[in-house]
């Protein structure tokens, strides 16, 4: 058993991962990071984030192209397969793989694939893929080994039809009628993606109200829209058991319904990557879904032990992810660069996208904030009009007294580009965080990014 000496040693290379290590190894540590699988990029890149967004930037452009009049002149609606609708996602892992092994290569960071289980606090053991033990001893360790779906005892998921969001990206056919189980962020794109390929989809909820974190208005346009394209939202369900059948799956509802489809996707919830890291060994204990408690500074229990990512749980977002991963590091180098990661944009890649920031309306009634709303419809819009995209808003809620922003929500084409113009605005300190900024700055024209004066404006008009 070889034994390799560190400063810090970074298990998991997805986005919290990446951004530990880099920080880590631009402040002049020596760095290893660790994977289980022979290529970096963690399950973001291979089996989360890129896979689901390519495969929903393809549906969207087959559902532009069928539907735009335009191109009726070319020929009629064409039909595409899951499979080969997969092949443009499988095209972007690899670049992404590509890419950010360049990023470790430069950086003279180390990267060792395989196992890693902790022996002390300070040496954590690689079962390598070729099955030889290395030893790596490191002064601080950080865990970022992500997550994957929650899988319950009594679901088969070795039934041929029964599917989770990993697996699901292994699908060979394109089903007819899909059961999406858990109508959260997961659930609610894959919906999204499958009924774009005129899947009929059953989306069972068990909640009132889809993604009810977000504002009511927004919430309410995805259902519309979700539903719009032949999918059938089922709210206030619970699963009693899931029954894999020959030719499908039939889901058995508490409340006594059956439904009957060609496969089943489990969407509900997911489990923090621990079980196998031998925290035992430390003195570090996981929750129920096997999730690690940090501190501010992304710190364990154990003081030269951090975590971040979706190991830890909230927000479970790539982008906070890699800045949380980052901190820890920052905090570990002590070179400026750590903050709490606490000012989070939602981003949900439904089609249309979702995208918002702030307080919700629902949230400023119940602390009594004296509000006031501004709005822009995209059907407006010119550079929606052009693009063919009408459906859509963007919404500013801002103080009515002192004009500050305080949440801003966006439903539609480039929801997730669009939030960021008021995301810099509310980070803005004292008065500079103000909607008169919108109608005081020239935007291009035409873009989407006008519809923060056009918002800004009806808010303003309300004031008396």
């Amino acid at each position: 058993m070889a034994v390799y000496n560190y400063d810090v040693v970074v298990l998991g290379s997805g986005p919290a991962g990446e951004g530990a290590a880099m920080n880590a190894a631009k402040a002049g540590r020596k760095v290893a990071v660790v994977d289980n699988r022979p290529l970096v990029g963690g399950n973001c890149t291979h089996l989360g984030t890129i896979p689901s967004k390519a495969l929903r930037h393809s549906v969207r452009q087959i559902m532009q192209f069928n539907t735009n009049p335009m191109f009726r002149q070319i020929g009629e609606p064409r039909w595409f397969s899951f499979p080969d609708v997969l092949k443009s996602a499988e095209k972007v892992i690899a670049k992404q793989v590509t890419s950010r092994t360049g990023y470790y290569a430069r950086n003279r960071i180390d990267t060792y694939f395989g196992t890693a289980s902790f022996a002390d606090d300070q040496t954590v053991e690689v079962v390598c893929l070729n099955g030889v033990v290395e030893k790596l001893v490191a002064k601080q360790i950080v865990i970022a080994t992500g997550s994957r779906p929650y899988r319950p005892a009594d679901v088969d998921f070795r039934h041929p039809r029964i599917y989770d969001s990993d697996t699901i990206l292994s699908l060979g056919h394109t089903p007819r009628r899909l059961i999406i189980y858990g109508a959260g962020v997961i659930g609610c794109e894959y919906a999204s993606i499958f009924s774009g390929l005129g899947v009929l989809v059953d989306l069972i909820d068990n909640r009132e109200q889809l993604l009810s974190f977000l504002d009511s208005e927004i919430s309410d346009a995805l259902s519309y829209h979700l539903r719009n394209n032949n999918v059938l939202i089922r709210h206030n369900e619970e699963y009693e058991r899931i029954e894999g059948v020959e030719n499908g799956v039939v889901l058995h509802l508490k409340s006594g319904k059956k439904i009957k489809a060609d496969a089943l996707l489990w969407c509900n919830g997911r489990t923090g990557n621990t079980d196998q890291l031998g925290l035992e060994n430390i003195g570090i204990a996981v929750n129920s879904r096997g999730q690690i408690q940090v501190d501010e500074y992304y710190r364990t229990e154990v003081s030269n032990i951090y975590a971040a990512g979706d190991v830890i749980g909230w927000p479970s977002l790539a982008s906070a992810a890699a800045d949380q991963g980052r901190s820890a590091a920052g905090s570990i180098v002590d070179n400026g660069s750590w903050r709490f990661v606490d000012d989070v944009p939602t981003g949900i890649y439904t089609i249309p996208e979702i995208s918002s920031i702030g307080k919700t309306e629902r949230e400023l009634t119940q602390a009594k904030v004296p509000y006031e709303v501004g709005k822009a419809f995209f059907k407006g819009m010119a550079r929606a009009q052009i693009s063919v995209e009408p459906v859509g808003m963007l919404k500013i809620l801002f103080h009515r007294e002192t004009l500050e922003v305080l949440g801003v929500h966006c439903f539609g084409y480039q929801a997730s580009e669009i939030v960021h113009i008021g995301q810099a605005i509310m980070n803005q300190k004292g008065e500079a965080n103000s909607i008169k900024y919108f109608i005081n700055t020239t935007f291009n024209y035409p873009t989407m990014a006008e519809a923060y004066r056009v918002a800004a404006f009806d808010g303003l008009n309300r004031l008396f």
